[in-house]
């Protein structure tokens, strides 16, 4: 398996029509419990997965959350929140179907962030990005993408798919920041320039 990252620079998507960027982490295991000694427990935390859709510097549609399907034509689709990262595979996907995607969006800049008031990176591990081809319905992963473990904030740009002509590429961001949780003008702020 490749693990793409920055120092790749721009990765050619040739003959992908469909990309598909799964977003991975696991619980992290909590305290001893104290003075009565409780069992450990696994914590969870709500990452949150984002398609912010650029119009060149200007986000003009987001997937993620409660909006799976932003286009409303199939373009870009969210699977939905998963808010404890419990479970096996990917805890959230989004797919961009580029045969969709109308020509005024020119790139489409993917996100994970602890979004929710309450949610925090410290309580999530081995967060990971797999990338799919996912053209004629298949479902292998081809590479993935693992941000770095240094910096601070609570968001991390991780990709950007940007239109090339009638071809698309895939860029690694990897880049940490932060975002105020809940807001989603910060949130979309913070997916411009990158």
């Amino acid at each position: 398996m490749v693990t793409l990252t920055k120092d790749d620079g721009a990765n050619p998507l040739d003959g992908v029509t469909k990309l598909g960027i799964g977003a991975s982490w696991d619980t992290t295991t909590g305290g001893s419990g104290g003075l009565m000694g409780f069992a450990r427990k696994a914590r969870g935390t709500d990452l949150d997965a984002f398609a912010i859709l650029m119009s060149g510097n200007d986000p003009v549609r987001l997937a993620g959350l409660d909006v799976s399907d932003p286009l409303q034509n199939g373009a870009v689709t969210h699977s939905g929140d998963n808010q404890t990262g419990h479970g096996d595979g990917d805890d959230e996907l989004i797919e961009v179907d580029f045969t969709r995607v109308p020509p005024q969006v020119t790139s489409v800049v993917f996100v994970c962030a602890a979004y929710k008031k309450g949610s925090d990176f410290r309580k999530a591990a081995n967060v990971s990005f797999k990338v799919y081809d996912s053209s004629g319905g298949s479902t292998a992963q081809v590479a993935d993408i693992w941000p770095s473990l240094l910096g601070s904030g609570n968001a991390i740009a991780v990709a950007k798919a940007v239109r090339a002509g009638s071809s698309w590429t895939l860029e690694v961001i990897n880049e940490r920041g932060t975002v105020r949780q809940g807001d989603q003008d910060s949130l979309l702020r913070f997916a411009v320039g990158k």
